[in-house]
């Protein structure tokens, strides 16, 4: 088995589906309320100068990070809108529908707004404000920076652990784990049955679970380089330097992936896969019929493209 020769493929989970990406395509599969898979499609037309830039080590990270948020919310927005809806169900009940998908929306808002001041502000700033406190027990630069790492640990760990207790997120972190047992599967080249996929890890060296820990040690020898002291140019540095740990942390995740077959250097992986036994949980076997279906879809429309229409395909055959 030559893993190297295979094409890296990634995916995200979404609302009861997956989504899976290549070098060009990307495709969604999620099943409806009626048991129906439908599929979503989305090319990667990226313009010259970003792949350019996506050639270039520490920047391309973020380059990545970004174009890959675009994507990833507009397949989230596919599924969130369309996995509840009935096909079969009368116009009254369509309008209903859309009435609470409003209040949903309005509801996913409101989350990602919090979401994003909580990644920017509260992993960034409460850890500093955190270990200050505390610098009469721990003065020194050295000591700051590492007590001030471990807030951050502790906040993250904390944040996933409570929002993974909500049933939508349960259900979101079981596609997550279908998704890299899929991929997994493709990578150790047996066939795509539930069977087999089943029998795969549900860790994967690419996640980017391990990209989120791999920012906090990162960007906790960052920290190392510059002064702790006084607060408010200890709060500015931390603020300037996130692209920064965003773009070393990245270069970090390609590292270990490389390593992953390598004795010895496997192990600096290890991190980020620990951190995804929270992310990520076992799926059942429908959940893993959805994440092939999507696979399969996608190695489809690599071959032949994406269908002129969108329109609900039916079930695919799982690879035998």
């Amino acid at each position: 088995m030559n893993q190297t020769k295979k094409p890296a493929y990634g995916g995200q989970a979404v609302v009861e589906g997956v989504m899976f990406g290549g070098k060009k395509q990307t495709v969604t599969a999620i099943r409806r309320n009626d048991d129906s898979l439908e599929y979503f499609y989305l090319e990667k037309n990226s313009p010259a100068w970003v792949k350019t830039i996506k050639r270039i080590p520490f920047i391309r990270g973020i380059v990545s990070l970004v174009e890959s948020s675009a994507l990833g919310s507009k397949h989230l927005t596919f599924a969130t809108d369309r996995y509840d809806e009935d096909p079969n169900a009368p116009q009254e009940k369509k309008i209903e529908q859309k009435e609470s998908k409003l209040a949903m929306w309005l509801g996913v808002a409101v989350i990602g707004v919090l979401s994003f001041i909580f990644a920017k502000f509260v992993m960034t700033l409460i850890p500093v404000f955190l270990a200050q406190f505390f610098r009469f027990l721990v003065p020194g630069d050295v000591g700051q920076v590492i007590l001030e790492s471990f807030f951050k640990l502790l906040l993250l760990l904390g944040y996933i652990f409570a929002v993974s207790q909500t049933p939508i997120i349960k259900r979101v972190f079981q596609y997550h784990g279908s998704e890299h047992k899929v991929i997994n599967c493709y990578e150790n080249d047996l066939p795509l049955t539930v069977e087999n996929v089943q029998k795969q890890s549900r860790l994967h060296y690419r996640c980017g679970s391990s990209f989120i820990l791999f920012t906090v040690i990162v960007g906790m020898f960052i920290y190392f380089l510059v002064p702790t002291d006084p607060l408010w140019l200890r709060v500015v540095d931390r603020i300037l330097l996130i692209p920064v740990v965003l773009g070393v942390a990245f270069e970090v995740l390609q590292l270990t992936n490389k390593c992953r077959n390598i004795p010895v250097l496997r192990y600096l992986g290890y991190p980020g896969l620990w951190l995804q036994l929270l992310t990520t949980k076992e799926p059942d076997d429908k959940q893993v019929e959805v994440a092939i279906a999507s696979f399969n879809e996608l190695l489809r429309i690599e071959r032949e493209g994406i269908p002129e229409k969108e329109e609900k395909l039916p079930n695919l055959e799982l690879l035998e």
